[in-house]
């Protein structure tokens, strides 16, 4: 996937920057920046191999490959820039840095509530070191950026030589512009953001142009006595992390274990391996014990069991029950060794509460750069972006407070679900549809498997009291809840998808058919979808010639037929019967010819094409379409019919396949005209092949036949082979 090469290209980009540019200043801000970047780039492709394929899920994957990009890019222009311009607009940075990292936490919490549990936990772990990047100014260039904005701003009020002068000493001391090379460098710096910035920026280009001047005037000045030293210009080289700031907790432990019999239990300087959850590899906070005799953080492995799990994830084995116990020895000894290192256990479920937080617009980004990158002359910089960082924080809290409230409302209120009146169950299942069609994000929080067996026991329930309008508003949900969640399609079980299939037959057969086909776009409900019996549904429409049920039916034998594990399920004798009339019908035409064209790898599938009556005859019609798609498909099932038996041959050749072949030879695809020229030469063959044999049979035996009549095939086949040959001559 292009996104996914994108990512690793980012990745690579931004070390090999990082590796061969001079940071100029800022060094502890880009330094966690990098750590930010790396970590989650290298985890992208797990992330977007669990495939979340729901709306928001690509918005959030997109956020995603948008946070490396502007992150990339604040290290770039950082590598590049000039010193002094680095400096006084050190807040933006420093702002840009913390938006960068909060778009980066923003699509994580998104996409945490789309993965499996395991990936889930992964994320969980990126998410708290994400939030544990801490972005700072050096207070030494913190003050080089103050003395910079007063230089400024004293140009409209008291500005002197002197004043400037003494300035300048105390910025490039700071700064370290202090030999004749990184004056060059930085004067070099300016030109080029000069060029950048272009003639509409004109407040920026008054602040280079006066940097520049001052630099001209006073460089002599101020490295007059200063030689060039090794500290000052490699000593700001972009410091890589080490391995264990980069990397996550089971990479530090391996460094551990090399010392360990050095070292007390309790005075490791990394959590012994036993105090992490094998799930997410943090400290536990809660341990419990289940059957396996494994401990585990006891948020994520409940999430494991939710998603219908019923092993243990580190061992395997199946579990005989899914029952919970505290682990209070481990738990003590975990506090211990976190007393005695000083660090904090954060409970994880309030942290997985954080993941509904609501973020500023990711334009806030690009409009806190404008407003403070757009410089005024005169003005004052002191007090730059304090109170809109104050009042976003407000405004998210409050909109965390109130999503957080609304999710444990609803879950509460559903956990009470089948206690309810009949009415009551069909009034808060057609509200909850309401929310979930305006709001995506209305489930994030509600573990999913529940959920689905909450939904697939209210049609349960409806089906048994032929209470048609419910079951229309259960099925509307659960298309909603698969199609909006594409993880949710793991949660459904054996029994949910046979409660699918016995809709088929009712007056809600039709969005029982979108939930399917939704599902058998996944691989691996393929076999659960044939297994269920819904082929025998399927089939029952096709013969009922329903119009508005026949395409959905016919899209999920399309994608089922694609699937090598579900051959064994449809029968085609059966099947083929069903699938000649709607070739008349131009709407169903594509995806009947794309269900042959799955099947005929199948010899099965080759002889009820062959021998169905209409069949081959209708492939003949599609060759003289205009849709070369179909043409194609068509000449591809055709050819692997012909070139394994001969009467194959016959048949197509008796149906009059010829002229279709000769015109796809000359004006189809490539691929297309590849194939119909193969299979004309495959049946010029097999007709030669019949005339010898003719013609060594009439030598023993008296001639009954008008040999001046050949069959109206091998006559149209003789004289389009002629005109071949006469034109290759």
């Amino acid at each position: 996937m292009k996104v996914v090469s994108s990512m690793r290209n980012h990745a690579e980009s931004v070390q090999e920057l990082m590796q061969t540019q001079t940071i100029k200043v800022h060094a502890q801000i880009y330094s966690e920046l990098f750590k930010v970047v790396v970590r989650v780039s290298k985890n992208f492709p797990e992330i977007e191999a669990a495939r979340p394929r729901c709306s928001s899920g690509i918005e959030a994957l997109c956020l995603l490959t948008d946070g490396i990009v502007r992150a990339k890019s604040l290290m770039q222009y950082c590598s590049e820039s000039s010193v002094l311009y680095l400096a006084l607009t050190g807040d933006v940075i420093l702002s840009r840095c913390k938006k960068s990292r909060n778009l980066l936490e923003r699509s994580l919490c998104q996409l945490q509530s789309m993965v499996p549990v395991l990936l889930a936990a992964k994320i969980s772990g990126m998410i708290a070191d994400l939030r544990s990047a801490a972005f700072f100014l050096d207070p030494s260039e913190e003050e080089a950026g103050r003395v910079l904005r007063e230089l400024i701003h004293s140009l409209a009020v008291d500005y002197t030589e002197e004043a400037a002068l003494a300035a300048l000493r105390t910025v490039s001391s700071r700064l370290r512009i202090s030999s004749q090379k990184a004056l060059l460098t930085e004067k070099r710096s300016i030109r080029k953001l000069l060029d950048k910035f272009g003639e509409k920026d004109s407040s920026k280009r008054k602040i280079l142009i006066f940097f520049l001047n001052l630099l001209k005037k006073y460089g002599k000045v101020i490295a007059e006595t200063q030689t060039d030293n090794v500290a000052s210009e490699h000593g700001n080289r972009f410091p890589i992390p080490n391995r264990h700031l980069l990397t996550e907790d089971v990479e530090l432990r391996a460094d551990y274990r090399s010392n360990e019999s050095h070292i007390n239990t309790l005075s490791r300087p990394v959590p012994p391996e036993e105090f992490l959850c094998p799930l997410s590899s943090r400290l536990m906070y809660d341990p419990v014990v289940i059957a396996s005799g494994q401990t585990f953080e006891r948020m994520w492995i409940q999430k494991w069991f939710d998603e219908g799990h019923c092993t243990c994830p580190k061992t395997h084995v199946e579990l005989s029950n899914l029952s919970l116990t505290s682990n209070t020895t481990m738990k003590d000894l975990i506090i211990k060794w976190s007393t005695m290192h000083n660090v904090s256990v954060p409970d994880p479920t309030k942290m997985h509460e954080g993941l509904l937080r609501s973020w500023d617009s990711i334009n806030s980004v690009a409009s806190l750069t404008n407003s403070m990158v757009g410089l005024n002359l005169p003005l004052d910089y002191s007090n730059v972006s304090m109170g809109s960082s104050l009042g976003s924080d407000c405004s998210n809290t409050m909109i965390s407070n109130e999503v957080r409230s609304t999710h444990e409302i609803d879950w509460e209120f559903l956990s009470k679900f089948t206690t309810l009146p009949w009415d009551s169950q069909c009034n808060a299942v057609d509200d909850i549809l309401k929310k979930l069609i305006h709001n995506e994000q209305y489930l994030v929080g509600i573990p999913l498997r529940k959920f689905v067996r909450l939904i697939h026991g209210f049609l349960k329930d409806a089906y048994d009291r032929h209470d048609m309008e419910a079951q229309m508003t259960g099925c509307q949900l659960l298309y909603e809840v698969v199609q909006k969640h594409s993880n949710s399609v793991s949660y459904l079980k054996e029994d949910e998808y046979g409660q699918l299939a016995l809709l088929l037959d009712t007056e809600v057969s039709k969005q029982a058919l979108f939930i399917l086909e939704e599902l058998s776009n996944s691989q691996q409900c393929g076999q659960k979808i044939a297994a269920s019996g819904a082929l025998v549904g399927i089939f029952n429409i096709l013969d009922s010639q329903i119009q508005e049920l026949l395409e959905p039916a016919l899209k999920i034998l399309r994608n089922l037929s694609s699937n090598g594990d579900v051959g064994s399920f449809i029968t085609p004798s059966e099947l083929m019967p069903k699938l000649v009339p709607l070739f008349e019908d131009d709407s169903l035409v594509s995806h009947c010819i794309v269900i042959l064209r799955n099947m005929s790898d199948n010899e099965e599938a080759r002889v009820a094409v062959a021998y169905t009556d209409g069949c081959i005859a209708a492939m003949a019609k599609v060759l003289e379409s205009d849709n070369r798609e179909d043409q194609e498909y068509a000449v591809s099932v055709l050819l692997k019919l012909c070139s394994q038996r001969v009467e194959f041959c016959q048949l197509a050749m008796k149906e009059g396949v010829i002229p279709g072949l000769v015109c796809i030879s000359v004006n189809g695809n490539r691929r297309a005209a590849a194939m119909a020229s193969e299979m004309l030469r495959i049946l010029k063959e097999d007709t030669a092949e019949e005339n010898s044999g003719a013609d060594a049979a009439s030598i023993d035996s008296t001639p009954q036949r008008n040999d001046t009549n050949p069959p109206k095939a091998s006559r149209f086949l003789g004289k389009f082979f002629a005109k071949s040959s006469a034109k290759k001559k």
